[in-house]
Parts: C-alpha cells; structure tokens; sequence
C-alpha cells in the first residue's frame, strides 16, 4: 500500500527542479507503477481478513472492492480528460474551491503518516517480535541473539531510523531512490511467491487445516465486526493518489483505463492467492501482521532458514519503501504549513527540521501502538475512504461540466452511501468491541 504525492506541483524549495519526461511510456510500465502502488504494507492483513470472514466472503469483497475502486478512478480520469486539471489536487480545487484542496491534501498527509508508522510497526515486529492476546512472537534478532534491551523493539527501530532510514530521508531528489524502488519490487514478490510455496508444502504433508469457507457465527464473531474487515481491503487497494503523476507519465492518457483494469486484476489474484494460502498455512492463529507468525520454530534448518529470509526481506522491502513515502509526506506538509517561499539560507534548516521532526513523530507513534490493525482501521474508515471513494464521487456529484451521466450520478450516490455506512459500522463495532459493550 505505497501512497504516493497527488501531487503538488506548486514550486517550493523542498521540490528540486527537474526536466519533464517527453518519452513515451508504455502501458506495461503504468501497469506496474500503479500495481506498486497497491501492493504494499496491506498485503500484510488481509490473511487475517480470511479468518473472520472466510474463504468465500473474502474473496467477494474483493472482487466488490476492485470493481468500485475501477469505477471511482475511472470518475477521475473522466473529469481530468474534460477539463484543465493535472492533478488529483486542481481536481478538487475546479470542484469544491481552495476548501477542497486542502480537504485532499490534509487526507493524503494523514494517509501517508499512518502508511509510515505501519511500516515501522511491521520493521519492528520483524526485528524484535510482537505480543497477542498473551502470546508471543520472538523476532529475527531475538531468536538468534536472545532477548536483550539491545535488540528491544525501541531500540532496534531506532537503529533502523537512525543509520538506515534518515540517510535515505536526507536525499533531495525523488529520483535517487530509483534503484531502491526497483530492489523493494523484487522483495515483495518474492515475499507472495515463497508464502504461496510453503502453504502448498504444508497442505501436501498434512500440516494445515481445512480453512473455513464462510464466517464462524458460533465462535464469537459478530453481523458487525465483519465490517472492520473492510477498512484493510480499502487501504489495499488504494491508487487514487498515484492515477494523475502516472497518467502524465504515459505516452497515450487514454491507455490509463486500461492500466488501471489490468492492475486491479492482477492485485485481485495478488490479494487473494496471499490471503488464501496465508490463512491456510497458518489457520486460526494468524496475526494481524502475518509476518509474525513466521516466528514458528522447526527441527528442520532449512525451514527455520525460510521463514527468517521472508520476514527479512519484506522488512527491507519496507525499509527501502519509506523514503518515497516520506518524500509525499514532507511536501504536503510543507506546502500545509509553508504556503509562501522562504529565502532561500531558511531552505536547508526547513528541509532538514521538517524530515527530522516527522520521522521522529512516525517513530514515537509505532513504539506507542504496536498493532497495525488498529491503523488499517483508522485510516480505512477514515482519510481513506474519502480518497478513493467520497472526493471521486463528490466530483461527479458537483459535475462543474456538466458532462456527468444518470448512471455515473446513480454509482457516485451507490459509492458515497457505501462507504459512509461501511465506515459507521466498523467505528461503531471498533467501538463496542474497546468499552465491552458486545
């Protein structure tokens, strides 16, 4: 789940100059930016989706999930084409006014610093474990050194935010991160290839069980606890913020709609073949994170060797996908909290106090809530269901060229009802569920 800037394209100090790309690009090309731009720390909860829905349920919401997030992006592109606007941000703004811009801009701020204390979180289960409902999960550097206040969740996420994150945060240009773009791809599918590997493995030697295809009513699972799944899948799914910087990057806009179908397909089976196999190679226990659960010991070398490399390189996937979340982060919150240029002998103190306070709130907030469930819910019901549905459909909805259908208003109507209501149930059953009202 990887939110990129929207962006602002306003000139600002902490935005380096560069020349436009006038190459065409291929629609393979937008395929893969915008299925990366999906394809992040959300692949990591929807397993445990699996376990409160089951099988069936699951994999319905995700196809219901992809055919409105198809919709809403096609609702952007249809108003992008017909008026002046080059991004999400001048969208809102021809729509709605300044009031709307900033709407946007505070939600893609929100998204992007919770995106990043997620990261962390998941960094930090990886490294120095977790603890669910009295069970604990040792990390990579606690079952090979055991436990010491060395390799404690504080202090080995401060060793990754201080030599390995801030000398990536320090880099001025977007592009320098390239190469550690193209490494952090390569990790995460080899993270879905290995996982689908090992549930196959253990459901051909008899060490899974049969997973459960519908909810388990009995168990103590609630009409209304079956919603709080909803968020996870939202924040996966997410691409509204990556649709303008990508279409202008293409050689035909047209090809976007295409791009776009062929990403949500492709992370329909991405989502599905990992939830799937997740929950089956680790059943009723899984975690929120399922990179926790690899923690499981073996007799087997080869097994113990397996799990470690799969926790690690996704840990580092996320490692080297935060500095281009960040970079997002720091230039919407400069543009919210520096609207004019300063001289330019403030440029230097003002890019470095913004990237040093920002990282250090990400950090504080990850030590603080060690539970990204909490946080896929929050921003699901939340900032992120306004991003890809609300903000598209309001669009339409407003229609300031009068060009949109009684089908394109009756879906934008559809959407609106949807996401609110999904959004209402699952803070009211987050909400019974904290003060024991259930």
């Amino acid at each position: 789940m990887k939110l990129q800037s929207h962006e602002i394209e306003a000139q600002t100090p902490l935005l380096p100059e560069f020349e436009p790309i006038n190459d065409d690009r291929s629609i393979s090309g937008a395929v893969f930016n915008i299925s990366t731009g999906m394809v992040g720390a959300g692949i990591m909860s929807i397993p445990a989706t699996f376990k409160v829905l089951g099988v069936i349920p699951s994999f319905l919401v995700i196809l219901i999930m992809s055919y409105f997030v198809e919709v809403t992006v096609e609702f952007l592109l249809k108003y992008t084409q017909s008026g002046h606007c080059n991004t999400y941000g001048e969208l809102m703004a021809e729509s709605f006014g300044k009031p709307g811009s900033l709407a946007l801009q505070l939600c893609v701020v929100i998204t992007n610093l919770g995106a990043l204390v997620i990261y962390l979180i998941i960094i930090g289960d990886v490294l120095s474990g977790n603890e669910s409902d009295g069970t604990v999960h040792l990390g990579v550097l606690q079952e090979w050194f055991g436990i010491h206040w060395w390799n404690s969740r504080a202090f080995s996420l401060f060793l990754v935010v201080l030599l390995v994150l801030l000398p990536l945060l320090l880099l001025r240009r977007i592009d320098s991160l390239r190469h550690a773009s193209a490494i952090s791809v390569l990790l995460a599918a080899f993270f879905v290839v290995i996982c689908s590997v090992m549930a196959i493995h253990a459901l051909w030697v008899g060490e899974t069980k049969t997973p459960r295809l519908l909810p388990d009513f009995s168990g103590g699972v609630s009409a209304f606890s079956l919603f709080t799944t909803i968020p996870v899948f939202a924040t996966a799914f997410g691409c509204h913020v990556n649709v303008h910087p990508i279409r202008a990057e293409l050689g035909r806009p047209s090809d976007m709609s295409s791009a776009v179908r062929i990403s949500l397909i492709l992370c329909v089976a991405i989502y599905f073949s990992v939830g799937f196999f997740g929950y089956l190679l680790f059943g009723e226990s899984i975690m929120a994170d399922m990179l926790v659960n690899f923690d499981k010991t073996s007799d087997s070398v080869m097994v113990i060797i397996l799990n470690n490399t799969v926790r690690l390189s996704y840990a580092i996937h996320l490692m080297l996908v935060f500095p281009v979340m960040n970079y997002s982060l720091r230039v919407n919150v400069d543009e919210l909290l520096f609207p004019k240029k300063p001289h330019l002998a403030a440029e230097n103190i003002r890019f470095l106090s913004l990237t040093c306070s920002l990282l250090a709130l990400i950090y504080a907030t990850a030590i603080a809530i060690p539970n990204i469930w909490y946080f896929f819910q929050f921003m699901g019901t939340t900032t992120v269901m306004f991003l890809m549905f609300i903000f598209p459909s309001s669009v339409v909805l407003k229609d300031v060229h009068c060009m949109s259908t009684r089908r394109d208003k009756a879906l934008a109507v559809l959407v609106i009802i949807l996401a609110v209501g999904t959004s209402l149930v699952a803070i009211f059953s987050n909400l019974s569920d904290y003060f024991g009202f259930n």
